[in-house]
């Protein structure tokens, strides 16, 4: 459990909730996404919940790998790590929770077992989506939009912000993703880079290739390879491998394929929190639809995004600096983890060459 500052400065603002029975709310739980991009969606929700109630103890449920996410931010007096997939895991939740007492939960996710994890821990009330068996079970929450197609797809971090207004909250006009870094993060990120011989007049450009999801969002390593030369043969940048668990042998495919030079992080296994610093220093950053993405938006990062299986609708937010590439196939999307047809067209056919195209309006001005 971490504590954030003090929030005995802040002014009264217990309010009361649709279903509370009149009952003021001074202690909240959220429970986070779990996907990583989906936490960084949601910081409008966190941002908008303090903003409300400032004098509230709120509280994040957040599964450990991505408390970094979240690590140094203003929203949450503690963060509690969700391990919900055992009894001990449970066991250690309600433990936790005893002493904190949250009297409302906000849960992000959409499965029953996450809203009877809350119930659990003892959660009197529970609000969420109306979905699945929890509509009947949940205090109260909005029906997710529907069209013909069944579920309607919406920007992600609107579809989290419709439960705010659900609840009566006063959401920003123009709410957008943030991140923070404390000083001894950004010191670590800093020393990091220098270690790897990256200096402030550096043109640092962050390619992140691979995917928790699974391989159809992954473009190939060898398209990677090919697009990392031609960006330094024709910026002289330098060029960071971004590498997370378990996509060590897509790194190595990468580095054994090109004649560029590349900073490969697989030996340094950078955490989530580590990650902001990094992705913040870069110029541009080239990937797969995955978690990093978010990271720059969050940054105002300018950012390629090279998009297959996945429907744009529920990131299509924030595109200010954000290039999507991604074919307009009959097959796509189809949110499979592995292409389904064994081709992975939507991914293989975008070449080296678009996504330079791409890029090159955001480094024309820096390039060298």
């Amino acid at each position: 459990m971490q504590s954030s500052p003090s929030s005995s400065s802040r002014p009264d603002s217990t309010k009361s909730l649709p279903g509370a029975a009149g009952q003021d709310v001074s202690s909240w739980l959220v429970r986070c996404p779990n996907w990583v991009g989906d936490v960084v969606m949601a910081t409008p929700v966190f941002e908008c919940l303090r903003a409300n109630y400032p004098d509230a103890k709120i509280t994040a449920l957040i599964r450990p790998y991505a408390r970094g996410i979240i690590a140094g931010s203003p929203w949450f007096d503690h963060i509690v790590d969700c391990d919900d997939k055992s009894i001990k895991g449970l066991c250690k939740i309600r433990q936790s929770l005893a002493e904190l007492a949250p009297q409302a939960g906000l849960l992000l996710t959409n499965t029953t077992h996450s809203f009877l994890t809350l119930k659990f821990a003892g959660v009197p009330r529970v609000y969420g989506y109306r979905r699945n068996l929890r509509r009947f079970l949940l205090t109260d929450g909005p029906a997710p939009q529907t069209d013909a197609m069944g579920f309607k797809a919406l920007p992600m971090q609107e579809y989290y912000l419709e439960l705010c207004r659900f609840l009566g909250m006063s959401v920003a006009a123009t709410p957008k993703p943030k991140l923070y870094i404390d000083h001894a993060l950004a010191a670590a990120g800093q020393q990091y880079l220098a270690n790897m011989g990256v200096t402030s007049q550096d043109l640092l450009i962050g390619l992140n290739p691979g995917a928790s999801f699974g391989s159809s969002k992954c473009w190939p390593a060898e398209n990677f390879a090919r697009l990392a030369e031609l960006l330094q043969e024709q910026y002289r940048c330098k060029l960071i491998l971004l590498v997370g668990p378990g996509e060590e042998s897509i790194a190595r495919r990468i580095t054994a394929a090109t004649n560029a030079t590349i900073i490969n992080t697989a030996d340094a296994m950078l955490d989530l929190a580590l990650l902001k610093p990094i992705i913040r220093r870069c110029n541009l950053l080239i990937t797969n639809d995955t978690g990093p993405r978010h990271f720059a938006v969050a940054f105002d990062v300018p950012t390629v995004v090279l998009m297959g299986p996945t429907n744009p609708l529920y990131t299509s937010a924030h595109l200010d600096r954000t290039s999507v590439i991604r074919l307009d196939l009959p097959c796509s999307p189809c949110h499979k983890k592995v292409c389904p047809y064994k081709h992975h067209a939507c991914m293989n056919e975008i070449t080296p060459n678009m996504v330079l195209t791409t890029s090159s309006k955001y480094l024309s001005a820096s390039a060298t």
